[in-house]
C-alpha cells in the first residue's frame, strides 16, 4: 500500500465519521470529473455543476452507507448518471408539452386564416356541406373508421377493438377514406385540412 492510498484511507475513515476537511479533500478531487461526466449527458456546464453539487450533498448525507474508498467515486457516478437520465426524460416531457402548445397555436392560426379568407364562389357553410356529403358517400366501414378517428378522436387500437377488426384493417380504411376525400375535394384541400385533419 503506497503512501497516497494510506493517506486517503485515513481520510476516508475521517469522512465517514463526519470530518468536513476530509469531505473537502474528496470534493476537490472528484468535482471536475463528475462535472465533465454530467456534461456528456446534458451538454450544459452550469447545470452539470449544479448537479455535481447536489451529488456531493447527497454523498455527505449518506456517507455512512459508503463501504470503501473506491465507493466514494462509484457513489458519485451512480447518483449523477441517474439524475442526468431523469433530467433527459423530464426535458423530453417538456419538449412534448411545448410541441402540444405549438400545435394548438398553429391550429388557432389556421382557424384565423380560414376566417379571414373571402370565398368567391363557395361559402363556408357550402364547403362544410360538401365535406359532410363526401364523408357520407364513403363505404360504410370506411366511413365508420374515419368518423371514429377524426371526430371522436379515438386511437387505432380502440377502433379496432370496437369494430372487431385488425389494426391493419383500421389503417387500410383510413388510407382509403383520405384517398377518396382527397380526390373528391381536391380543389379545397387547404381548407379541408384545416376543418378535418386538424380536428
Amino acid at each position: 500500500m503506497n503512501n497516497n492510498t494510506s493517506f486517503e484511507l485515513h481520510l476516508f475513515e475521517s469522512f465517514k465519521e463526519g470530518d468536513e476537511t476530509a469531505f473537502t479533500y474528496f470534493y476537490d478531487k472528484y468535482f471536475r470529473r463528475i462535472t465533465s461526466f454530467s456534461i456528456q449527458f446534458i451538454y450544459d456546464k452550469d447545470e452539470a455543476e449544479n448537479l455535481t453539487q447536489e451529488a456531493f450533498v447527497h454523498l455527505w448525507q449518506n456517507r455512512e452507507t459508503v463501504e470503501s474508498l473506491n465507493g466514494i467515486q462509484s457513489f458519485l457516478y451512480t447518483y449523477t448518471k441517474s439524475k442526468c437520465l431523469n433530467m433527459i426524460r423530464h426535458n423530453k416531457v417538456k419538449d412534448k408539452f411545448k410541441s402540444d402548445v405549438l400545435n394548438q397555436k398553429e391550429r388557432a392560426l389556421d382557424i384565423e386564416i380560414l376566417n379571414s379568407v373571402q370565398f368567391d364562389t363557395l361559402e363556408l357553410t357550402e364547403l362544410e356541406r360538401l365535406i359532410q356529403e363526401s364523408i357520407s358517400d364513403l363505404p360504410p366501414k370506411t366511413r365508420e373508421v374515419f368518423i371514429k378517428k377524426r371526430f371522436e378522436d379515438k386511437k387505432n387500437a380502440e377502433i379496432a377493438e370496437e369494430m372487431q377488426v385488425t389494426l391493419k384493417a383500421v389503417e387500410a380504411h383510413m388510407t382509403k377514406a383520405l384517398k377518396i376525400l382527397k380526390t373528391k375535394l381536391s380543389d379545397y384541400l387547404f381548407f379541408i385540412f384545416i376543418l378535418i385533419c386538424n380536428n
